[in-house]
């Protein structure tokens, strides 16, 4: 029986991968963005194009790409450009403009702008820029690209836009600067504008003064007239106002004189109070002013007294401390130290004994031999101490009465000089007889042959 599940898995996994692979061709298109479909579209146009939304893009037959919708500034500062009037003219102008979204302009930019960078798209859309722009200011003068803006920018909008369009772009901005020629004119227009605006300006400021001034007539007679009839309300009510003023006068000295008599009075009673509350107030004071001075002096003399008592203590206790701490580190120090050289003279003596114990196996177990052969390797020092004994002697001077005669065993007086002097030194056989020790053999036969032929 065929297992029919294992089929089954295998035609959803398929299903699955080709849903997968749809969806994943399947491109949407933002708003600030154009999706251009190329390759086998099935269209008249090479492109597809699709602004918003989205579009299947097939595999193998199909690809796609995008087309950027955001604008684009170009500086075009024309110089040099003819008039009408044969007159060169500087037109410095900044436009604004973008990729178009009517059809024909995407397919249009699809076709001539795909792929390209914005620095690329930006010199192409430049180079058309400057030759419209020449185009309109030959056919227009001095006057009216200075006055007239709005036909200027009009006729750049329509001869820009025509050639925009087909490489799929479109204008959306002009702004033109001042506009200079080299010859001056438009300066010199500007004077004369200026100079008539002037002058009129000066017909108008005079005919305002006129009327100024016959206002300002008008207006002084009105407030002579004016001003004499307020005169002479204003001395009838200065008089009036005199009278009540003197009445006023009067009741304000008599009310001031009652509250100066009560104010005094009542003045001189504060002052004797105050003094009473005063006095007391010193008394009191002067009685805490005596207990603050007790208790100052009592607080400089004790308290003084108290901390250097303390303080002598203090010293006291510390020097005690230091100096049982002293003594314990020294007595801390010499037990140290008598410790350390008890142990180095201990280990000395034990390798020294350790060294006597091997020499003593190493001579068959015989003492004798074991000394024998320390004392022979002292041998060399021994010798050596023999020859410093004559070697540090100081002889500045040595002077010998030699008359030549011989003495018994043939030998002259400076040679008895040095022979005595050589002997002065201990033989080696009496410094092994002291030791209570022998010769080796070979030594002492040696001596032996040198005794027999001294004999002889």
């Amino acid at each position: 029986m065929l297992d029919y599940s294992y089929l089954v898995v295998i035609g959803v996994v398929v299903a699955v991968m080709l849903l997968m692979a749809f969806l994943n061709r399947y491109r949407r298109c933002p708003s600030d963005k154009i999706l251009v479909v190329y390759g086998t579209t099935g269209t008249r146009g090479s492109a597809t194009c699709i602004h918003g939304g989205g579009k299947f893009v097939w595999p193998v037959i199909q690809d796609y790409a995008y087309l950027s919708l955001t604008p684009i500034g170009i500086d075009a500062n024309l110089t040099n450009a003819l008039s009408r009037q044969n007159i060169r003219v500087d037109v410095p102008c900044r436009f604004t403009v973008g990729i178009s979204t009517e059809p024909e302009s995407m397919l249009a930019a699809a076709e001539r702008l795909l792929g390209l960078q914005s620095s690329q798209i930006q010199e192409m859309a430049r180079d058309i820029l400057f030759g419209q722009l020449r185009l309109v200011i030959a056919t227009m003068s001095i006057e009216e690209l200075n006055s007239d803006r709005d036909k200027f920018l009009e006729a750049i909008t329509a001869n820009v836009e025509v050639e925009l369009k087909k490489i799929g772009l479109r204008l959306i901005n002009v702004n033109v600067t001042d506009i200079k020629d080299e010859s001056g004119y438009i300066e010199a227009l500007g004077q004369e504008a200026a100079a008539k605006a002037i002058n009129e300006a000066k017909v108008r400021v005079a005919e305002q003064e006129k009327v100024g001034e016959i206002g300002k007539a008008e207006a002084v007679r009105e407030t002579r007239i004016r001003t004499a009839e307020a005169n002479a309300l204003a001395v009838q009510g200065e008089n009036e106002a005199k009278i009540d003023i003197a009445n006023s006068e009067a009741n304000r000295r008599e009310r001031e004189a009652e509250a100066l008599r009560k104010a005094t009075a009542a003045e001189k009673v504060a002052q004797a109070q105050a003094l009473e509350e005063a006095y007391a107030a010193e008394q009191k004071a002067e009685n805490a002013r005596a207990d603050r001075e007790r208790a100052s002096q009592n607080a400089n003399v004790i308290v003084s007294q108290e901390i250097e008592k303390r303080r002598l203590v203090i010293a006291a206790e510390a020097e005690a401390e230091q100096k049982r701490v002293n003594a314990k580190g020294e007595a801390d120090a010499i037990y140290a130290k008598m410790e350390a050289e008890a142990k180095g003279l201990y280990e000395i003596l034990t390798k020294q004994a350790e060294g006597y114990d091997r020499m003593i196996k190493a001579a068959g177990g015989d003492a004798t031999k074991a000394y024998t052969l320390l004392l022979l390797e002292k041998l060399p020092e021994l010798v050596k101490t023999q020859v410093d004994a004559i070697k540090g002697i100081n002889i500045d001077k040595v002077t010998v009465w030699d008359g030549g005669a011989g003495t018994a065993n043939g030998q002259t007086s400076t040679a008895n000089f040095l022979s005595g002097l050589m002997k002065s030194v201990p033989p080696l056989s009496d410094l092994f007889d002291q030791a209570g020790m022998a010769l080796p053999e070979y030594l002492a036969k040696k001596k032996e042959a040198e005794k027999d032929s001294e004999q002889e």
